[in-house]
């Protein structure tokens, strides 16, 4: 065998190891939720139920095959590291979070009143685990300050987009492809065969990233161009990430997304027809249980509304 085959057999092991432990991990969470049901439970942008569950287990699974695949690399150590960190605070915004305020302005404006957000202690920790991880990366002062906004912005940034069904994991693969492109195949390969692994299912509107899940693709993403791209490209990487998540405080995505075309196609795409006026749409497989807690608990800042 070649050593580009070899290099693509290695790849492709990676992204279904990933596969695996997040289906795994997707299969027990769902049967046994930590805390029951009512936690994880949120209310999507047609009024109907979906899960939480779906960030924890493409998290876990992304998490563990790296770790399995690369234990003793440093890589692989800094993009663990970046996705288990991502998770932890992404869940805690997730469960405790009361969608009050929304958005860097939002949270840091709150914060400048004395007002301490879940979410601004989530962009807290999320940056404190950003530049833990560029520093284990190692390199000159720069790059660790560069690869630090990789990690924490790509986290940010990715959760922006979890707004409707499978449009995050979509933006994940576009950004993972150009990153495989530009030599980090080995370091995307586990993250995004975790989250495809869990994409019918985004689209089914039966689950949703989440922030946790949302944030630890992000971050683990940022964390692989950090590690694969030269300095110039990660440069130019961060300055899109932040010029993107400035945009998001002044436009809507969605709205965006909805009048281009070739965009909505793509956002379309897999997901079931839009509601027109006047159309009831039957959601397949729906548990009335769950439907009950979904429509008793007040909404919170990870619903699948427009910002």
């Amino acid at each position: 065998m070649s050593r580009g085959h070899r290099q693509l057999a290695s790849v492709a092991a990676r992204g279904l190891l990933g596969a695996g432990a997040a289906r795994i991990a997707y299969s027990v969470l769902t049967r046994r939720p930590p805390g029951g049901q009512r936690p994880w439970s949120r209310t999507n942008h047609r009024g109907e139920p979906v899960t939480l569950l779906e960030g924890p287990a493409v998290a876990a699974g992304a998490v563990a095959a790296v770790l399995v695949r690369g234990l003793r690399s440093r890589p692989g150590a800094v993009i663990a590291l970046a996705g288990a960190g991502a998770a932890a605070f992404g869940t805690y915004d997730d469960l405790a979070g009361s969608g009050a305020r929304r958005g860097l302005r939002g949270h840091l404006g709150a914060l400048l009143h004395g007002e301490v957000t879940t979410g601004a202690v989530k962009l807290g920790g999320i940056g404190a685990t950003g530049l833990v991880s560029a520093a284990l990366a190692g390199g000159q002062p720069a790059d660790v300050v560069i690869n630090a906004g990789l990690i924490a912005g790509g986290a940010n940034l990715l959760n922006l987009f979890d707004l409707r069904p499978g449009r995050a994991i979509k933006v994940g693969a576009a950004s993972g492809a150009l990153i495989a492109a530009g030599g980090g195949a080995g370091e995307v390969a586990a993250p995004l065969g975790a989250a495809l692994a869990l994409l019918p299912d985004d689209l089914g509107e039966r689950a949703m990233l989440g922030d946790a899940g949302a944030n630890a693709l992000g971050a683990m993403l940022g964390a692989a161009a950090a590690g694969a791209l030269s300095r110039p490209a990660r440069l130019a990487l961060l300055a899109g990430i932040a010029a993107l998540t400035g945009a998001s405080e002044v436009v809507s995505f969605t709205k965006v997304i909805e009048r281009t075309p070739p965009l909505r196609w793509l956002d379309m795409l897999g997901r079931r027809p839009a509601r027109s006026p006047g159309m009831t749409v039957t959601s397949p497989r729906r548990d009335p249980g769950l439907a009950a807690i979904a429509t008793a608990r007040s909404e919170k800042n990870k619903d699948r509304t427009d910002q």
